[in-house]
């Protein structure tokens, strides 16, 4: 029995991280072209666009279409086992708090529980997130950057990010990264924990439309509150070496230059971002879920 039993928890921490890769490319999908003019928005030189729309007609007008999916093969080979990775550690996060707790009174977690379980989750998946998030930057902002290194794709960028900076160069912006992901993780998962079990109805699945919402909520949740931190990461990831010394340099800097106001740049798209990407994220999920279960 006990072999059993540990051989089905593999099995399910299994299924939760193929699950979350599955979530993960859906989520990429359908929120690139909102991510790039969030970042775009939040490296650029103040006055360059007159808000969110003026950045994404001058963005069209440049490069076209295509330009709202530069650097997508960085977060679609980065998010794919990040979203694998964080659905996985979620679900370490959740058996570290029963381990914590083998007396406690109900099975039921509280939502304190879970955003511990998330923030767990925020921090474990910041080795793999800060690396792709670095090319990703570099990639959707390289054209804004007088006097930079252009480079033609991820691969290329990556290999040029190293060979400047070694490890530390595909690693800057890790602090920034770690104090947006663990926080917005921990509200990410505690909105959808609480959405899900708002709309699940008893002895029953929970609808599509229940997982589309309850997923564009979470993603609501996150960036609400994780907007001032990914802006300074992105201009650490942006910038030339030097530019920076680090997370509150930056901050400092940037708050000193353009006002407290440079710390929400990119809010409007982050937020326009977060609901389809995130339901988009959950329904892959879920339907990746559905098809392990019947596969194994």
């Amino acid at each position: 029995m006990p072999e059993k039993t540990e051989k089905k928890r593999e099995v399910d921490q299994l299924k939760a991280f193929l699950g979350g890769g599955f979530g993960g490319i859906a989520n990429v999908l359908a929120g690139q072209p909102f991510d790039t003019i969030k970042v775009r928005m939040q490296t650029a030189a103040p006055g360059q666009y007159n808000g969110m729309v003026d950045c994404f007609k001058q963005t069209i007008a440049k490069d076209g279409l295509k330009a709202l999916y530069r650097g997508v093969s960085a977060p679609l080979i980065g998010v794919t086992p990040m979203w694998a990775l964080s659905f996985w550690s979620y679900d370490l996060g959740q058996r570290i708090v029963y381990a914590a707790t083998p007396n406690r009174k109900s099975k039921e977690m509280s939502l304190l529980e879970f955003a511990f379980a998330g923030g767990f989750s925020g921090f474990v998946t910041t080795g793999v997130t800060t690396p792709m998030e670095r090319i990703k930057v570099i990639l959707q902002t390289q054209d804004q950057v007088k006097g930079g290194v252009k480079y033609k794709g991820m691969m290329d960028a990556g290999v040029g990010v190293f060979k400047e900076g070694g490890l530390g160069g595909l690693y800057r912006g890790t602090v920034a990264t770690m104090a947006r992901d663990v926080p917005g993780s921990a509200a990410y998962f505690v909105a959808y924990e609480y959405f899900y079990r708002l709309l699940k109805k008893d002895g029953q699945s929970i609808s599509v439309g229940a997982t589309l919402f309850a997923g564009g909520m979470s993603g609501v949740a996150m960036w609400s509150i994780a907007i001032p931190p990914d802006v300074i990461k992105s201009r650490i990831q942006a910038a030339p070496p030097g530019t920076y010394k680090g997370f509150f340099d930056c901050a400092i800097k940037m708050v000193g230059q353009e006002g407290p106001g440079a710390l929400f740049k990119g809010l409007g798209p982050a937020l326009l971002r977060a609901f389809p990407a995130n339901a988009a994220g959950f329904l892959g999920r879920a339907a990746g879920m559905e098809l392990l279960h019947q596969l194994w």
